[in-house]
């Protein structure tokens, strides 16, 4: 059984705080705001994880009403939920994150950020997509007030104890008649 989920997380830009994209930090002169450190990267990627499972969103996992959460680690949220895929069967495939900010200049990281990516999610690099765009001074973003994330990621569940070619045939393929 193959799935897809997607993300997307938008934080306000402010001073007095470190900004972190994709599980690492980055030279610039404000952070995101959010109860937790607010990476936006890995925020959409656990939404797209948890969208492809059918288990809700990050939100309802790590309530911003909850003291656990201020300031944590994004990195350790897309652990836990890294974790509930593994315990509930899933793989994960590969992720497509696409960064949407006018600064700070994301091409000097972006193999950093892959490689981060791909250590927490227990894929190789190359399984990780990433691509930065501006929004041509359009909107919050654009003025550089925000940064947003939107993620795709692709999940596999096999059955237990079967090859990736035993997998179950689609219910297209068992309702299809036979052709003589």
């Amino acid at each position: 059984m193959v799935r897809i989920g997607q993300g997307w997380d938008i934080h306000r830009l402010v001073p007095g705080r470190p900004l972190r994209l994709g599980g690492i930090e980055l030279p610039y002169e404000r952070g995101l705001l959010g109860h937790s450190d607010g990476d936006v990267v890995l925020h959409a990627i656990g939404d797209a994880l948890l969208g492809g499972m059918a288990a809700g969103d990050i939100g309802q996992h790590f309530p911003d009403t909850d003291e656990r959460y201020r300031g944590i680690d994004s990195a350790v949220l897309l652990g836990e939920i890294v974790q509930r895929a593994a315990r509930s069967g899933w793989q994960i495939g590969n992720v497509d994150v696409t960064v949407l900010a006018e600064q700070p200049r994301l091409a000097p990281h972006a193999a950093a950020i892959r490689q981060r990516i791909a250590a927490l999610l227990g894929i190789e690099a190359d399984c990780v997509g990433l691509k930065a765009k501006t929004m041509e001074g359009l909107g919050v973003i654009g003025a550089g007030e925000a940064i947003a994330a939107l993620a795709v990621a692709v999940l596999d569940r096999r059955r237990a104890g079967a090859p990736a070619s035993a997998r179950q045939p689609s219910a297209r393929t068992r309702s299809r008649p036979r052709s003589r």
